[in-house]
């Protein structure tokens, strides 16, 4: 039973709570040890707070689950975790991450608090409302950030970083209702009934829109911030980001993926190449001095 708990708290998206340690990383503060320790504490919280999340939703999702070819070995859907323990767990954890994120900081504890409402209001009603349901999606990452700057004293954290994480988060959020609608065909709207709302042309519109902004906000970031060393080093990254988002546009229309972006990102080589060269550039720059 607890290693089923385990996979319903979906131990694999805990990848995205990694945001929590961008306010410390290009605040410059990687290598200081006390907010290091903080924000790995705000980590492991937000892992709990997201777990928390993932099993409200599985047990809302749980009859269109059933019928989607692949959510339905998920342990909720396929009735290897009963739904009273899945909500006990869920109410569990919510409560211990919430009473441990004020102990650790007001700020930190109401962003947490933040992230787990807008999830409760996504689980029972925004999550139908076309465009709205990816903005929420896409501002749970943006509430990962916030949380990292609430967890320590930050100086020359820039906003723009709020700006690329918003867009890259909405540029996947529509990649994953195209590749959705592409994967169920005629039956998406059984499925998850916001894919009614949603068209291959509209969507392809949007991702076209939000990829091309994230392209430009991040240039504007990397020779426009004041954190950044005065010689625009940061501009050599971004041939990164603009092969690593061309190289999700292939994954997402040529191999069919993207419904599931945390496989995505954790299984293509190239890509996986592509964010760790992307972070070794960035920390050269950020740290060689």
């Amino acid at each position: 039973m607890a290693f089923t708990l385990l996979r319903a708290m979906r131990p694999r998206q805990w990848l995205k709570n990694g945001l929590v340690f961008a306010a410390l990383v290009f605040d410059g503060q990687l290598l200081i040890p006390a907010p290091l320790l903080r924000t790995i504490t705000g980590f492991a919280l937000l892992c709990l707070g997201s777990s928390a999340v993932y099993l409200l939703n599985d047990v809302a999702d749980l009859e269109q689950d059933r019928k989607h070819p692949i959510k339905r070995n998920r342990p909720i859907a396929s009735g290897q975790l009963p739904v009273p323990v899945a909500l006990v767990a869920a109410a569990l954890l919510a409560l211990s991450s919430m009473v441990a994120a004020f102990f650790l900081g007001q700020a930190f504890g109401m962003v947490l608090l933040a992230y787990l409402l807008s999830n409760l209001l996504y689980s029972f009603w925004l999550k139908h409302v076309p465009i709205i349901d990816v903005m929420v999606l896409a501002s749970g990452f943006l509430l990962r950030v916030a949380a990292g700057v609430a967890l320590i004293t930050v100086e020359r954290f820039s906003p723009w970083l709020y700006v690329c994480t918003t867009l890259i988060a909405l540029f996947i959020g529509f990649g994953k209702r195209r590749a959705e609608i592409t994967l169920l065909a005629g039956e998406a709207g059984n499925h998850r009934r916001v894919l009614d709302g949603y068209t291959l042309p509209l969507l392809d519109q949007l991702i076209v829109i939000v990829s091309g902004t994230t392209i430009v906000a991040y240039s504007l970031y990397t020779f426009s911030a004041e954190n950044l060393p005065g010689n625009h080093a940061m501009m050599l990254t971004i041939p990164f980001v603009i092969y690593g988002i061309f190289r999700y546009l292939y994954l997402l229309h040529v191999e069919h993926a993207g419904g599931a972006p945390e496989e995505v990102i954790l299984s293509d080589r190239p890509l996986i190449l592509t964010v760790v060269l992307w972070g070794l550039f960035s920390l050269w720059v950020l740290y060689r001095g």
